[in-house]
Parts: structure tokens; C-alpha cells; sequence
């Protein structure tokens, strides 16, 4: 029987059958026209894989910034969760690193590309093993999973809990407040801030702009590369 996790207010559970993806569910049911704050999950009992649909009321440009606050909500709820020397990063502009180590993922989905066009939704998965897939533990040093950095009284749902209400408690930071305290508490936890990346392109990693835009150094020249570049398209 699959645990059923409690929500936050504002927030209502799906539960998906079987191999059922989540993500590609919950958008097929915003296009469709299924309320704002449903999150859509798996009840599978060795990765958490769950998504949020939202239906933002500002421009995307700004409404794609959810993404950075369910990233925030993903770090929070493995803080409070996790021993406290299991250190959460971000990797731009959707891998999760925990202890260093590719933990997981987040996916997001929406249904205009134009910066300046409100959408009518917006689609964010999020994605973390708790055991290894296939393989050796350790076999793939930058590749992990919750449970070999020592998070095995965490289960997917408590998990999934937590998630829901940190998200929705910066959800409200960030309708409220705007954009700067989200980007105030993301930066720390970016582990490629101020470095060298190669990916999406080659450059200095220099910051977010007011915009949560990547500000990408190369040489003397600055340019910005946007969120919006890596949503799905349905």
C-alpha cells in the first residue's frame, strides 16, 4: 500500500499508477485545465519523482524563477532531513548535488516561449534516487543516491512532504518579495558559481541577473543565457 503524504494548504496530491511519469502526467493535465497546486507523484519506494503545476499570473520571464524556488524547497526539506553533514548543491540550471555527486534532477515544462507572454502554466518535476539504479554503489564517484550518503530513515513521501511545504513557503517568498531573496538564498548553494563551467557553454559563471538570467563571462564580453532556453516544449 503506497504511503499517502500530507500537503500543505493550497496544495493537492495526485498519486500516478505505476510507471506512470509524473511530469509528462502533470502536463498533460495543465493543458487540460487542472487546478493550480496539484502535484502529481510516485508512490515508487526508491526515487521521489514528483511534479507541481502552477499557473502564473506575471510575465515568464519571472514565473520561470519557480524553478530556483523549487530547487530552494528540494535543499530545505533534505536539510531538515538528512544528517546535518550531508551537504545540498545546485549545479545550473537543474541538477541536484548532494555531497558533492549528481543526486538528482528537476524538469520543467510550459506552454509559451515568448519572455514578455504570461502562461497559463508551468510544469516543475523534480527527481531524487534513493538507491542506485543499476550498477555498483560508488562505481560512478559523481553519481550518488540518498541512501549511500547515509539518509536511509528517509523515505520518498517524507520527503515528498517536505518538499511540498518548503516550495510553497518560497513560493510566497517570492510572490511577495519579488525576486531577490530567492536569489539570495540560491547562490550559496550553486557550487559552479564564480567558476569555470563548460556547460551550457564554455565561460566564467559570474552570477544571476535581476532577470535570474546566468550571467556567462567570456573574455571581456558578459552574456546572459536564460531558464526559459531549457523548458520542455509540449
Amino acid at each position: 500500500m503506497i504511503e499517502s503524504p500530507r500537503f500543505p494548504p493550497l496544495l493537492t496530491g495526485e498519486v500516478v499508477p505505476g510507471q506512470t511519469d509524473p511530469f509528462n502526467k502533470a502536463v498533460s493535465r495543465a493543458i487540460a485545465g487542472v487546478d493550480s497546486g496539484t502535484v502529481f507523484y510516485s508512490g515508487a519506494p526508491d526515487t521521489l519523482r514528483a511534479a507541481l503545476v502552477l499557473a502564473p499570473e506575471t510575465p515568464l520571464e519571472e514565473a520561470i524563477q519557480a524553478v530556483y524556488v523549487a530547487q530552494i524547497g528540494l535543499a530545505e526539506s533534505l536539510g531538515a532531513l538528512a544528517p546535518p553533514e550531508v551537504p545540498v548543491h545546485f549545479q545550473w540550471p537543474d541538477r541536484i548535488k548532494v555531497n558533492g555527486a549528481l543526486c538528482g534532477s528537476v524538469r520543467f515544462a510550459v506552454d509559451v516561449s515568448d519572455p514578455s507572454a504570461c502562461p497559463s502554466w508551468l510544469v516543475i518535476g523534480i527527481e531524487v534516487p534513493f538507491t542506485h539504479s543499476g550498477g555498483e554503489p560508488g562505481e560512478n564517484p559523481n553519481q550518488t543516491c540518498l541512501h549511500e550518503e547515509g539518509c536511509i530513515d528517509i523515505t520518498p513521501m517524507a520527503l515528498l512532504e517536505s518538499w511540498s511545504k518548503h516550495t510553497l513557503l518560497w513560493l510566497t517568498y517570492f510572490m511577495d518579495s519579488g525576486f531577490e531573496r530567492v536569489h539570495n538564498e540560491w547562490r550559496p548553494r550553486c557550487d559552479t558559481l564564480g567558476k569555470m563551467i563548460d556547460q551550457p557553454k564554455s565561460g566564467t559563471f559570474v552570477g544571476l541577473d535581476e532577470k535570474g538570467r546566468m550571467l556567462l563571462r567570456q573574455g571581456v564580453m558578459t552574456e546572459t543565457v536564460s531558464l526559459i532556453e531549457f523548458a520542455e516544449r509540449v
